[in-house]
């Protein structure tokens, strides 16, 4: 619904530490929502059937997935927790040391994307809740340490998505398309998220990916809304890729250089592994890229994805599971390559590598 496959920047690790030590922490849309909106009046939601059916307890969770979402498979994959949603009643006590989800679907760098979502955790009111973390943290465990710990971990942040398939793209006359050519809405973009950048630098975090935007025009969505006849992918959508991403990994070397003086930023161009699987999905065991598994309308791209949509059978052999968003076998493909993929897509080193390069 909110967003689709991503570029990856990471951010490499500096300190030595165990890796089950780690705390997480996420911010973003629905990429990365693990259960916030459950807790917001908002209609990006997805507490209902049949959202978690292969989730371990088969029971929708908030996630916009089948199954489990990218911060659950990079915990997996990395031996860190995953962590509970910021608002959450479990998340008390002890289980703040394992960090905190701070991501709600709908929302964009900029506050007036996902408008039409009514109450979600805008960007700027996550970074405020990640605030107010710390502080409850410091309450149990001290300031010092607690500045420690929010130092030492790993932080992810998708954003932009939104930013287009909710905001620019999403009626012929929006605000936004009507300000800006697309072209100049992707350097307004970058700007912004710039900031958001040096204001999550500024609360502490240290370790970072960064999250860009992947196959804007490919998601079954905009096949359906494009009228795509034989699955040929939207292009204006795509043209917005090729013109953001380049922007997103120029303004990190310049962050890296200019402002924090150091080689900090990894960028990984680990999701456009989406397009070859896309292209020939066969070859990595699908059976479609076109059509989501869960939906109705060309390419079950259409409305959203309920207990009255269609269903397929067999989760693992759909890249897509819903109009936007991908299963949980795609982002597992996804996420190996953001941890054992070449240069062609971690440059310049993958995740195994950062991680290694950091026990020693």
């Amino acid at each position: 619904m909110i967003t689709v496959f991503v570029l990856v920047i990471v951010m490499v690790i500096v300190a030595p530490q165990a890796e089950a030590a780690r705390a997480f922490f996420v911010f973003g849309d629905s990429l990365v929502d693990s259960g916030n909106n459950n807790n917001l009046a908002t209609t990006a939601r997805a507490d209902y059937p049949p959202y978690g059916i292969d989730f371990p307890t088969h029971t929708p969770t908030g996630r916009f997935s089948n199954g489990l979402n990218l911060p659950d498979v990079i915990s997996e994959s990395i031996g860190i927790a995953a962590p509970l949603p910021y608002l959450s009643p479990e998340l008390t006590g002890q289980k703040l040391l394992t960090g905190a989800n701070f991501a709600s679907a709908g929302v964009g760098i900029l506050n007036d994307t996902g408008l039409q979502f009514l109450n979600i955790l805008r960007i700027h009111r996550q970074l405020e809740l990640f605030g107010e973390y710390q502080e409850r943290l410091s309450g149990i465990i001290g300031q010092g340490p607690a500045q420690e710990l929010v130092s030492e971990a790993l932080v992810l942040t998708t954003l932009g998505g939104n930013d287009f398939v909710n905001n620019y793209f999403l009626t012929p006359f929006a605000p936004r398309r009507r300000q800006y050519t697309l072209p100049q809405y992707c350097s307004y973009l970058i700007y912004e998220y710039r900031k958001f950048l040096l204001r999550l630098y500024g609360l502490g975090a240290r370790r970072v990916i960064v999250t860009g935007i992947g196959q804007l025009g490919c998601v079954p969505a905009e096949l359906a809304l494009a009228g795509s006849v034989k699955g040929e992918c939207a292009g204006e959508p795509q043209q917005a890729k090729a013109i953001y991403n380049p922007l997103l990994v120029q303004m990190l070397q310049e962050l890296n250089t200019n402002v924090l003086g150091s080689n900090i930023f990894i960028a990984s161009n680990a999701f456009d592994m989406n397009m070859d699987i896309i292209n020939d999905p066969k070859r990595f065991g699908f059976k479609t890229s076109k059509v989501a598994c869960c939906g109705q309308g060309p390419y079950n791209g259409l409305g959203t994805c309920n207990s009255f949509s269609f269903l397929c059978a067999n989760r693992n052999t759909h890249v897509f599971w819903d109009a936007f968003h991908p299963s949980e076998r795609a982002v597992r493909l996804i996420v190996k390559q953001m941890k054992t993929g070449s240069t062609k897509y971690m440059i310049p080193m993958n995740l195994s590598t950062i991680m290694a390069l950091d026990s020693t």
